[in-house]
């Protein structure tokens, strides 16, 4: 049986599209393949954010999570302000209205609370919080339960979050995707921590944590499958820094950002050479984090051990 894959195109997953025993298909957004996953379980095996794959965890689901992690990102760099708001550091966030896109607790929004509560006290349960479209009025997503604490008030925006903080209607956004406001230049929108790069270097050094977003999820009556698809992924992975390691021979000229050869130099002395792990015990901690800041945050009705989440691959 041919397995139909559902997946963002990353360079992680490219070779994936050019094999041909099996079928990929991907979409514009990554919300879309997400939802195709869960309201029409249109893929054999698909990639899925965690937060969605929580969400639905206990509600009979007919996936299993894999750890198998395609989408990892760094995310001091996701919170916008309006510099108008008068917020110049963490501790400014306390009693503001904050947008967020799509739900309250996307991958993103976990991950950039969790860490601003761990390193600098930050209180979710202090804040207004608006949710809905980016670049466009959306309501929150509709395939997806919508937890969270009762005394956090959490409202539904009919307008773009991102017009919102370029007028400063709101105060902050925490953001998986950088706001079209943001790429046009408006004057009054910056980012919370705008030298990003050595905060997130230094988080890293500090807590060995490269926050992960998203899982590969596979049919529960395809499990028996489990070691193909961990194979398959870990291939093109591991296929994707092979390129980027022989390109520096030619200071990665197929790419036509400057510096990128010096980038990769820099990545690999930090990370090391398996910078892009898969498997559980590389992860551990990244995931138990992460688990951690899903239930502190109200979205998970107990805190999960990795084994419940993860079926484990012989691998």
């Amino acid at each position: 049986m041919t397995l139909t894959i559902g997946c963002y195109r990353y360079d992680t997953t490219q070779p994936l599209f050019d094999r041909s025993d099996v079928t990929v298909k991907t979409a514009d957004t990554l919300p879309e393949i997400f939802e195709r996953t869960i309201r029409g379980h249109e893929f054999d095996v698909a990639e899925l954010g965690l937060t969605f794959y929580l969400r639905l965890l206990e509600s009979g689901l007919p996936y299993v999570a894999l750890p198998i992690f395609p989408n990892r990102v760094f995310r001091h760099s996701c919170v916008f302000v309006n510099r108008r708001s008068g917020i110049t550091r963490p501790a400014d966030l306390v009693d503001r209205t904050i947008g967020e896109f799509g739900t309250y607790g996307q991958d993103s929004g976990v991950w950039a609370k969790g860490i601003l509560m761990d390193e600098h006290g930050f209180e979710p349960a202090r804040n207004r919080w608006v949710v809905g479209g980016l670049d466009r009025p959306a309501a929150p997503f509709g395939f997806i339960p919508h937890p969270h604490p009762a005394g956090v008030p959490v409202t539904a925006s009919g307008r773009a979050l991102g017009d919102l903080l370029a007028t400063g209607e709101i105060d902050a956004l925490f953001s998986a995707n950088v706001p079209q406001c943001v790429l046009d230049g408006a004057p009054d929108v910056v980012r919370l921590f705008p030298d990003f790069e050595p905060i997130e270097r230094d988080y890293h050094r500090r807590t060995g944590i490269f926050p992960i977003m998203h899982a590969v999820v596979i049919r529960r009556e395809l499990l028996d499958r489990a070691d193909e698809v961990y194979r398959l992924f870990s291939a093109a992975a591991a296929s994707a820094a092979d390129r980027y390691r022989r390109d520096r021979r030619l200071y990665q000229v197929p790419t036509m950002v400057p510096w990128v050869n010096a980038l990769v130099e820099r990545n690999e002395a930090q990370f090391g050479a398996e910078w892009w792990p898969y498997g559980i015990s590389a992860n551990r901690v990244v995931l138990e984090t992460y688990l951690r800041y899903h239930h502190e945050q109200g979205l998970s009705p107990r805190r999960y051990s990795v084994e419940e989440v993860f079926a484990l691959p012989e691998t």
